[in-house]
């Protein structure tokens, strides 16, 4: 089984977005000219908008598996829509800008999901209008034949007011285009997990549909819902997205942490080191250092590590509520 990130950027052309107007042609299915680092750190992309209602956001909290306990008051005020609020990592669907890698000679059919963060300025509304602006941060090429790293960063407003919502960060990993020199700089220190026993740790099941309804946020990709598609790719059956995972690790945080409220989390990050499959427990292990949580997230049946590294920061208790 391939250990890498399940969330290929390559298929995010077909629906990254609730209500994208901004479109690319594509040059999935082709070969790809070489890629040219100075392009790509200086390729423009398009503002994307994003309009979404009650309805979106209450869709991506299921997608998540918050409302798994129906009486459970703390998740339903994420999945209905009496005083509903949104889930922090929701901003992560909001505006994708498509699929434009292949448009500078990266060679999409070898293009993976490394890492991702979010860095929140003010609680994302329910429904609403979003503008947002991706552009591409950093590149390392890591040699012929190890890939090279893409530092992407989308900034997130509220189309009405001007006023920023959030930061969303993406590392991919592009496994077919090292060695053509052009580095802005050596890749980070990735977060570190501090050596000794975790805090908290925080069970959530997920259910066996997961991957069904979170798609239905944006991400259309095969691999999640087609079981003849997943195991030409080497996986038994449909895996989950990293970015459902990523949204079940947010959870754990709001519930052991934040006491639901969303307004305290300030940022969140992490790296996708294996797929999980939907139906499986995920644990999550958290380490707290004043407003500072580091974090990783696992398959209990499994033992299979799916988000290493990760780092959240919080805001303080008297915020939101």
């Amino acid at each position: 089984m391939p250990c890498i990130s399940t969330d290929l950027l390559i298929l995010a052309r077909v629906g990254a977005t609730w209500c994208s107007h901004a479109t690319s042609d594509s040059h999935y299915g082709t070969t790809p000219v070489p890629i040219d680092p100075d392009r790509l750190l200086n390729w423009t992309l398009p503002e994307v908008e994003t309009s979404f209602s009650t309805r979106e956001t209450i869709l991506y909290a299921l997608g998540v598996g918050l409302g798994n306990d129906p009486a459970d008051k703390d998740q339903l005020r994420f999945v209905y829509e009496g005083q509903l609020k949104a889930l922090p990592t929701m901003a992560v669907v909001l505006c994708h800008p498509g699929d434009w890698l292949g448009d500078v000679g990266v060679d999409t059919t070898r293009l993976v999901h490394g890492e991702q963060g979010l860095v929140l300025y003010r609680p994302l509304p329910p429904q609403g209008d979003v503008v947002g602006k991706t552009r591409v941060t950093g590149f390392v090429d890591k040699g012929p034949g190890r890939g090279a790293l893409i530092y992407l960063e989308r900034e997130l407003s509220c189309k009405n007011t001007g006023l920023p919502l959030a930061t969303v960060t993406t590392v991919a990993f592009a496994r077919g285009d090292g060695g053509c020199s052009g580095s802005t700089g050596p890749a980070p220190e990735p977060h570190r997990i501090p050596d000794r026993e975790p805090d908290i740790c925080c069970d959530l099941a997920t259910f066996h549909q997961m991957a069904l309804v979170y798609r239905l946020s944006g991400d259309l990709n095969p691999l999640h819902a087609d079981p003849d598609f997943a195991r030409k790719a080497g996986f038994e059956r449909p895996v989950l997205h990293g970015l459902a995972t990523f949204g079940v690790a947010g959870h754990a945080i709001l519930k052991e942490l934040c006491d639901y409220n969303p307004d305290r989390l300030a940022a969140i990050s992490g790296r996708f080191t294996s797929p999980v499959f939907p139906g499986e427990t995920f644990r999550t292990e958290i380490w707290v250092d004043g407003d500072i949580v580091s974090f990783r997230t696992s398959s209990v049946e499994r033992g299979v590590m799916a988000i290493n590294n990760g780092h959240a920061r919080l805001r303080s208790a008297d915020v939101g509520e």
